[in-house]
């Protein structure tokens, strides 16, 4: 009998040597799949941009809400206790039920009959909704718009020093701070309670956005090395920041309904903490990778017009949804009465739509002609931004916002691939810094757009701030038709003939 347990014991320790022995035999060939780090990136940018979202239904609604608190307890500090001797006082006599106005006893009284008044009992549900101070709610526009364009401004500051750095490091190590800084300013998302702390954990976010972008779109481009393939993947790794961008909006606006500010971002860092257990594991963020060649420099990728002609679609496509983002739901608060789950869900259709497009296109893309399908998308953004303004309530904005973001999905899965490719036929195939310069392209569109379009939106309104940026959308998409066969550089040609 006392033999049992002893074999019991080493059949299990058998099995737990067997099991861990699989594990780390799974981590080593995950190490090399390149599915494996296709679905880290996927979820990196799933995460950064569910952050990136979240907050557009929230943050408006939260200010506002919170200057109009302020503004309340200031007039009531200010407001006089006790009313002027000239002016009427109101006796109820409960003898017949009726009011006496006097005017500091002076005049004889008037009886009154009282009787209850339909506009003080009863409110319609639609003059609950709609804010008591336009005034205030146009200069939220500003507000809000600086606070959306904080992340994109450091993260346009922060890429050009991010791309050079993983050819010195690799991309590991930057993948895995991006997630350790986005973790920490969702927390400080949750429990931000001032505009100064909103603020500061926005900015923070753009940091972890640069190290996140630029090092998976990186890592794609140098482990999918055939174009076709390289556009597949960068086509699904887009995808993941489709999810971001289609769950966010409902996701916050739900949960700020329902729960409370706190609740959505505490789910975020659950997710984050996930993302970096997986990174941990498969990619060893702690070995210094660097490449094998020497990429061409920063200044020589921007001097290329090329690229600059593909940097500038990204930046004008994603401009437009950029813009929305803060000036659509103060306008739907201030033309339909919106509710706060209304405000998120109105970007349900261009999320969608985003999804879609960059999933046909990363495929279609590669046959139709990568120039042609973006030319195609950027004159439907502009088409697109143009009708929202003719909407007249939540329905009517279905129609235009699954255009804005389909068009938008045609830019970004044609353009993402283009870059990498005018590296190989151009320059060094070495894609951080190339790739720095697309995130630099997307973060000027989410840095000016809400920033420039929430004065713009202040000053002459948001129907004139679609018209422009509607019109230099479609201006600017002949542009892509240089794109369609560049030419190689005088080296690459040599060396190619080599």
């Amino acid at each position: 009998m006392a033999r049992l347990p002893v074999c019991g014991i080493v059949t299990l320790k058998a099995a737990c040597i067997s099991q861990s022995e699989s594990l780390l035999a799974w981590l080593r060939e995950g190490r090399q799949s390149r599915r494996l780090i296709l679905l880290i990136v996927f979820i990196a940018l799933l995460l950064d941009n569910m952050l990136l979202t979240v907050v557009v239904p929230i943050i408006p609604s939260y200010l506002y809400a919170m200057d109009d608190n302020a503004s309340t307890a200031a007039e009531s500090v200010t407001a006089p206790t006790q009313p002027p001797s000239s002016s009427f006082q109101t006796i109820v006599s409960l003898y017949d039920n009726s009011t006496r106005l006097t005017t500091g006893g002076a005049l004889p009284s008037i009886p009154q009959p009282l009787l209850p008044t339909t506009s003080n009992v009863f409110t319609s549900t639609s003059e609950l909704d709609c804010p008591n101070n336009s005034k205030q709610l146009l200069n939220e526009n500003v507000k809000v718009g600086l606070l959306f364009a904080s992340k994109a401004t450091v993260q346009l500051i922060t890429n050009p020093f991010i791309g050079p750095l993983t050819n010195r490091i690799g991309y590991q190590i930057p993948l895995f701070a991006g997630f350790c800084i986005m973790f920490l300013s969702t927390i400080m998302f949750a429990f931000s309670k001032s505009y100064t702390l909103l603020f500061l954990a926005r900015s923070f976010q753009g940091v972890g956005s640069s190290c996140s972008s630029v090092a998976g779109m990186g890592m794609l481009a140098s482990v999918y090395t055939d174009d076709e393939e390289r556009g597949n993947a960068i086509g699904i790794a887009l995808g993941g920041l489709a999810m971001g961008v289609l769950v966010g909006p409902p996701f916050g606006s739900v949960m700020y309904e329902f729960v409370g500010k706190t609740a959505p971002f505490l789910i975020l860092a659950v997710l984050a903490i996930l993302d970096g257990a997986l990174q941990l594991f498969v990619l060893q963020p702690s070995k210094v990778a660097p490449e094998s060649q020497k990429g061409t420099s920063l200044v020589t990728l921007m001097r290329d017009p090329y690229i600059l002609i593909a940097a500038g679609a990204i930046c004008f496509a994603n401009m437009g949804i950029a813009m929305l983002e803060p000036a659509l739901p103060i306008w739907m608060m201030e033309t339909m009465c919106a509710k706060k789950w209304q405000l998120g869900v109105a970007f349900i259709p261009a999320s969608v739509s985003y999804l879609i497009g960059t999933h046909i296109f990363a495929v279609l893309a590669h046959k139709m002609g990568r120039w042609l399908c973006s030319l195609i998308g950027m004159i439907l953004v502009g088409i697109s931004i143009l009708c929202v303004p003719l909407a007249k309530d939540i329905y009517g904005l279905i129609l235009p916002n699954f255009g804005v973001g389909f068009a938008i999905g045609m830019v970004d899965s044609s353009m993402m691939p283009i870059m990498g490719y005018l590296v190989d036929l151009r320059h060094v195939s070495v894609y951080g810094s190339v790739y720095a310069i697309a995130d630099v392209a997307f973060c000027m569109g989410f840095a000016l757009g809400p920033s420039v379009g929430g004065a713009i939106a202040r000053s002459i309104g948001f129907p004139w701030l679609m018209t422009i940026i509607g019109i230099i959308d479609i201006l600017f998409a002949p542009l892509c038709f240089f794109l369609r066969s560049p030419p190689a550089t005088e080296e690459k040609m040599v060396k190619n003939c080599d």
